[in-house]
């Protein structure tokens, strides 16, 4: 507990805001969630140091915690840079499930202050392409009813959608992705799209929510 105080002590703390420290003995995987439900947590900001060793056979402890948690996770690296961020971009797919993630999207996109942009893959099939339009016209609404400034694009349906995904910010100068992890697989090897964001190789900050946990909460 001192440790954590002192670490709370060096932080040059804005005007207006209050932190407090919180010490738990348990198991990350299971206590986490749990303690964020007692401290009515809306925000879970965690580091990751990306894939090592055994990781790459058997997931990345973030996805593991994100599993058991509906609590939305801001997700930082090491070598994340602090920075404004004046976009934020959120991958769409055909599922509903990948437009939970809007709602979070937007609040954090009022707090600051950026610009939300929206991506999708092109679809050639004419009954895709409708339910594809049909879901960006739900976030569109949304998003002009909250007063956000939205953009919407598509990218080529070919090639990896986290590589699409990560080329597009950083051609555009988005500094968050924010997306909602929708994945059935028992093994967490297999969630390769939400885990190759989480640990992008330009580091930027990645905004999750474990979908399937969180579908009575949001959209």
């Amino acid at each position: 507990m001192k440790q954590l105080e002192d670490v709370k002590n060096k932080l040059d703390i804005p005007p207006g805001l209050t932190i407090s420290t919180h010490v738990s003995v348990g198991d990350i995987f299971v206590d986490i969630g749990k303690i964020s439900k007692e401290l009515n947590a809306q925000l879970i900001i965690m580091g990751t140091h990306g894939l090592k060793g055994k990781q790459y056979l058997f997931g990345g402890n973030a996805m593991k915690i994100l599993k058991s948690v509906n609590t939305p996770f801001l997700i930082v690296q090491d070598s994340t840079k602090i920075q404004e961020i004046e976009g934020l971009i959120i991958p769409i797919d055909l599922s509903k499930e990948s437009m939970q993630i809007v709602s979070i999207a937007a609040d954090m996109s009022n707090i600051l202050k950026a610009k939300v942009n929206v991506i999708t893959e092109k679809q050639s099939d004419e009954m895709l392409k409708v339910r594809i339009k049909n879901r960006l016209g739900i976030i569109q609404t949304e998003c002009e009813e909250r007063g956000i400034d939205a953009n919407f694009d598509y990218v080529p349906q070919k090639g990896a959608y986290d590589v699409k995904t990560i080329e597009y910010s950083l051609r555009n100068n988005i500094g968050m992705i924010a997306l909602a992890y929708h994945s059935e697989s028992l093994f967490p090897q297999f969630d390769n799209f939400a885990q190759k964001l989480i640990t992008n190789k330009p580091a930027l900050p990645v905004l999750i929510v474990n979908s399937k946990l969180a579908s009575a909460l949001y959209f």
